[in-house]
């Protein structure tokens, strides 16, 4: 029996006639989660300033406040080609830095997803970090690899030679053969890159150090040095090897959920009423109820309510109190007063759009 050929079709990804690298897709390839920044639960696209995640999993950093803004597709230019969506980060003076200075967007990658690396072990695995950039500057910019105590760090220098303008970059990096890398439900690896840092964080890139905190490579370019400067990057990847291959797709089901471990918000910006638990009423004072997560989360989260909340038939408006000791579920209940012991209730948010409930379990 004769049986026919499949031609399986070759995915590359180029930028200005440079390739980046083969498709070569398996499970867990790619060690960053949202790298092309397609989920946002907190912001729903809107700006954020620093100090914040503007999409899901990238924190933005500024040592000092107020110096640059970040938003989901800021400026709203074309992506590359595969993507969508991009991390914009927008300069809001022109701030000279001290010394100390450090503002970056960075990615804490868990120590689980990383601990197949070796790192700190005489069989540390080569790594090539990869990502598509696109600035109003142009230049030499920096970023770093760090460990949870920022004690082993390695900076990188990459260039933007034509701005505004999608260039693709890849940094390889040579595992570090010693430090401590934790492979536990904490921090694995710092992924950083800098909009500008001083000097005392600045290190020769190329080269692990054992400077503390250093988080770009010394001579990069400053972002928040130039008023309404730009910086946008997406299809951020970091995968074994020494080359960089094709930029790790995952549904966005998939992106979604690996998102929640670490942050899930309840509620929507629709006009319809969201309904949270239905609760009991366990005394004249006090309704009592369970909310289960959409995903198991990485340790016992943080839970905030904010907005309008209700409760019937009892018409409550107090907000939600939280008693959560687990990474599955949090007890929810309602304060009031003359409370009909023995009934159900239900709290909702009343419809108005602005109600949330935010679990965070952020490393």
């Amino acid at each position: 029996m004769t049986y026919g050929t499949i031609n399986v079709d070759t995915v590359t990804t180029s930028t200005q006639g440079g390739i980046l690298g083969a498709g070569n897709a398996s499970a867990m390839k790619n060690r960053i989660i949202n790298g092309a920044m397609v989920i946002d639960q907190r912001n729903a696209g809107a700006s954020v300033a620093s100090g914040s995640y503007p999409v899901d999993r990238w924190l933005s950093y500024g040592s000092q406040s107020a110096k640059f803004t970040a938003q989901q597709n800021a400026g709203s230019v074309t992506p590359p080609v595969g993507f969508t969506n991009y991390l914009g980060t927008t300069s809001s003076s022109a701030y000279s830095i001290n010394s100390t200075d450090q503002f970056l967007v960075t990615q804490k990658i868990e120590g689980y997803n990383i601990a197949d690396l070796g790192w700190g072990t005489a069989n540390a695995k080569t790594v090539t970090l990869s990502f598509q950039v696109y600035s109003s500057l142009t230049g030499t910019f920096g970023g770093s690899l760090q460990n949870a105590s920022a004690n082993r760090c390695y900076p990188f220098s990459y260039s933007i030679p034509v701005a505004n303008t999608w260039a693709s970059i890849s940094v390889t990096v040579a595992g570090d053969t010693t430090g401590t890398w934790l492979t536990t439900n904490g921090i694995g690896i710092n992924v950083n890159f800098s909009l500008g840092t001083g000097s005392s964080y600045s290190a020769t890139a190329g080269a692990w150090t054992a400077t503390s905190f250093v988080t770009s490579a010394t001579g990069a370019t400053s972002v928040v040095g130039t008023s309404g400067a730009t910086f946008y990057i997406t299809g951020v990847q970091l995968e074994v090897g020494s080359s960089a291959t094709g930029f790790e797709y995952r549904q966005y089901g998939t992106e979604l959920q690996l998102c929640q471990r670490y942050f899930e918000i309840l509620g929507a910006s629709a006009s319809a009423n969201n309904a949270y638990c239905v609760n009991a009423i366990i005394s004249t004072t006090q309704t009592s109820g369970l909310i289960y997560f959409q995903v198991p989360k990485r340790t016992t989260p943080t839970i905030t309510a904010s907005g309008a909340w209700y409760c019937l038939p009892q018409s409550l408006t107090t907000n939600p109190t939280f008693v959560v000791s687990n990474i599955y579920n949090t007890a929810i209940s309602q304060a009031g007063t003359s409370l009909t012991v023995g009934q159900a209730s239900y709290i909702y948010d009343g419809g108005i759009g602005t109600s949330r409930i935010s679990i965070s379990a952020e490393l």
